[in-house]
């Protein structure tokens, strides 16, 4: 199986089965997991920031950084490939506070409640999350099974 890393503000979407997206080290950032079953369509988005206002011209050259100009194109290249809406599966991690003790930015709770916002405003249903915390998450994807792997430091590894 050949392995993709999603890295920090980036995104992948595939159709090939033998594909598994793999991101690391989520804390504050947020990994969010769609996968068609009938298409056989999966990505993997992992997303740093909430809005793309904060800094106009890194989201231009990096959209997949932020919430609300990442979360949009995982989802159009998604369709793109076949998926339609009413099939995907969508899961979400990540959202800690980690360095940020006094929570002062929340960056992991922003980062959070604008893509909830985001999703309500498009009717999508979240299948399965695990958010918050002050711990790092790593997330996989094999495309072919839509099997879904969390590995969250200090509790080890689990299928979602």
């Amino acid at each position: 199986m050949g392995k993709t890393i999603i890295g920090i503000s980036d995104m992948k979407v595939s159709r090939d089965p033998e594909e598994l997206l793999i991101t690391f080290s989520l804390g504050s950032c947020i990994g969010i997991v769609i996968w068609d079953p009938l298409a056989k369509v999966g990505g993997l988005l992992h997303y740093m920031l909430p809005q793309a206002k904060l800094d106009e011209e890194k989201a231009r050259k990096k959209p997949y950084m932020f919430a609300n100009t990442g979360i949009p194109l995982l989802f159009k290249e998604a369709y793109r490939l076949g998926a339609k809406k009413n099939h995907l599966q969508v899961k979400a991690f990540g959202g800690s506070q980690l360095l940020d003790s006094s929570n002062i930015f929340n960056i992991g709770q922003r980062n959070y409640q604008i893509m909830r916002r985001m999703f309500e405003k498009n009717n999508i249903k979240i299948a399965a999350e695990d958010i918050g915390g002050n711990v790092n998450r790593t997330v996989s994807l094999e495309i072919g099974t839509g099997r879904t792997v969390l590995k969250v430091s200090g509790r080890g590894e689990v299928e979602v």
